[in-house]
């Protein structure tokens, strides 16, 4: 089976589905919630505003901090 055969099994698959179809839009919405809504809310850029030595002085301090309490 070459990859066109493959492709044409999903899209057949895909196409004969009812209730399957209703399940990946709330599957693909739910993504889409987790991985953008909540990212722009939870996780801000501490990154975004500094030149490239500030970003490089703290990843660099960063991960000697975290290092060094692991060997504690």
């Amino acid at each position: 089976m070459n990859v066109v055969g493959i492709y044409r099994f999903y899209v057949e698959g895909f196409k004969s589905m009812t209730t399957g179809r209703i399940l990946w839009l709330i599957i693909l919405l739910k993504l889409f919630v987790m991985f953008f809504v909540i990212k722009l809310f939870f996780f801000p850029s501490f990154l975004k505003d500094k030149t490239n030595e500030e970003k490089q002085e703290y990843v660099g301090n960063e991960l000697i901090q975290r290092a060094s309490d692991t060997l504690e």
